[in-house]
């Protein structure tokens, strides 16, 4: 629509139109206009002017609102090469595993001495799973896709996540991803709005006909690895997970596009697992799965490894999942969250806005959270507790495993034309605590939903000012410093 190619918020647009149908919807037009306008939300798909350069050498722009810092100086490397310089083939038949293979092989013995970049140019570069290396650089220039294979066998089947301790889907070992990297550092992912493309459907496929054999690959995937920036790409169709950063530190994800159809199963757009210091910002999302989610390990093989998420900062992330959340945390959760921020996020068309899930069995903690100004449109549960999902990795679950939660802040949030009011599910003999909701606005919810009555509340305590329609009583805490 013009208002959307002119820069305006689709929920700024949807709200005038709506007042135009009713003056009983004027002040919430106005309201949901304005706090458009006081977040960033990227309701097109955005294009990136970078100017094209073989190599480059910058700094994130200083920013008070961007936590990209994470990651810091973008460096200039002192090996530039293409991928034909490797034989690469652009044609979207060829295969190119061998020649990416080949690629970064080579470009290792510059790790030392300068640093390494492998440009790919416009074309379509078929290829099977390949690894990155350290103080190394990936560039797509314009018009550049890198293709998933077809061939299962190009995507080998490597060990279980020891937090894992099984695949997420099937027992056993997993499919490696398309982009893979273990023990790293200084990896960029970057380029003029390239594509990577996991070409999922077949993926899909076996997973909906039940002849999945082993869990499928994630579309990019960095473990144990620090000082990674993923940045101007436009990532689709991963066969599971898009981006899942695992045993990081100081990671950088910005300014993606991120596509699957709405359909796709467990296409998670990213998912940031025990890791630290980790920023998302500036993405817009569609996903069959939860947009972003925040991970730290699945029952007693992440209590055992005790790698927790920590320091996570999500802003100006917007988008739609018909059938997951905006924003969700766990329900792999047993090495402890905690410390995450997540703000400026608008979400439409979606089953559920935040959504925190755990489970008994899963112990660990989710502590420290915030979510601050918030947008939903048509989403069925803008806020959702959930438990009881009785999704185990084996019998060995220890049942006496209770999570802590305590301390989840939700600020400044507004949903327009909501189905259902929330669901805040805590788990019987561990309530979960200091839960804060202040200035909540939820608006189109049917009569019978609009009372506190119809707030579906078990095992939480906390505090509610300023919240609409009136919560429950479970949320009507009086002494509550915390939520000041």
């Amino acid at each position: 629509m013009d208002e959307e190619k002119q820069g305006i918020g689709v929920s700024a647009v949807r709200a005038m139109r709506l007042s135009s149908r009713s003056p009983a919807l004027v002040l919430t037009a106005a309201l949901a206009a304005l706090l458009c306008f006081q977040i960033a939300t990227r309701t097109v798909y955005p294009i990136w002017a970078d100017r094209a350069r073989e190599s480059f050498e910058s700094d994130f722009p200083p920013d008070a609102g961007s936590c990209s810092g994470f990651y810091g100086r973008i460096p200039a490397r002192k090996a530039v090469m293409s991928i034909t310089d490797f034989g690469g083939v652009g044609d979207g038949e060829t295969s190119n595993t061998e020649a990416f293979r080949k690629a970064v092989r080579h470009m290792q013995r510059f790790g030392l001495d300068g640093g390494s970049q492998l440009n790919v140019p416009e074309g379509k570069w078929l290829t099977g799973s390949f690894n990155l290396t350290s103080n190394f650089t990936l560039f797509l220039e314009e018009g550049a896709v890198i293709l998933g294979s077809q061939d299962p066998k190009e995507w080998p089947i490597i060990e279980p996540l020891p937090s894992y301790g099984r695949g997420r889907e099937r027992l056993g070992g997993r499919h490696i991803s398309l982009i893979h990297g273990d023990g790293l550092s200084d990896v960029v992912i970057t380029g003029q709005n390239g594509t990577v493309d996991g070409q999922g459907k077949m993926w899909w496929d076996l997973w909906w006909n039940r002849t999945l054999e082993h869990t499928r690959g994630h579309l990019v995937e960095l473990m144990n690895s620090r000082n990674i920036l993923i940045s101007n790409l436009t990532f689709r169709n991963s066969p599971f997970w898009t981006v899942h950063p695992i045993y990081c530190s100081n990671v950088v994800i910005r300014n993606m596009t991120i596509l699957a159809p709405l359909n796709a199963p467990n296409t998670d757009g990213i998912d940031a697992d025990s890791s630290t210091n980790v920023c998302i910002e500036d993405c817009y999302i569609e996903s069959g799965d939860d947009l972003v989610a925040v991970k730290s390990g699945w029952d007693q093989y992440g209590i055992k490894m005790a790698r927790p998420s920590s320091n996570i900062i999500v802003r100006r992330v917007s988008g739609t999942t018909p059938t997951c959340s905006g924003i969700g945390i766990g329900s792999e959760m047993s090495g402890g969250i905690s410390n995450v921020t997540i703000e400026d996020l608008h979400v439409w068309n979606s089953a559920a806005g935040v959504r925190m899930k755990t489970d008994v069995g899963r112990g660990g903690y989710i502590t420290n959270i915030t979510i601050r100004n918030v947008i939903m449109e048509r989403v069925k549960v803008p806020i959702k507790f959930s438990k009881g999902s009785n999704d185990h990795p084996d019998e060995g679950w220890d049942r006496t495993a209770i999570p802590i939660v305590k301390g989840v802040r939700i600020i400044d949030v507004v949903s327009l034309n909501s189905t259902k009011a929330p669901q805040l599910l805590g788990i019987e003999n561990a309530p979960f605590s200091e839960i804060c909701l202040r200035n909540v606005t939820l608006l189109g919810l049917k009569e019978s939903s609009s009372s506190a009555g119809s707030w579906h509340c078990e095992f939480v305590s906390g505090s509610a000012q300023d919240v609409f329609p009136l919560p429950c009583s479970e949320l009507l805490q009086k002494d509550a410093s915390w939520c000041s």
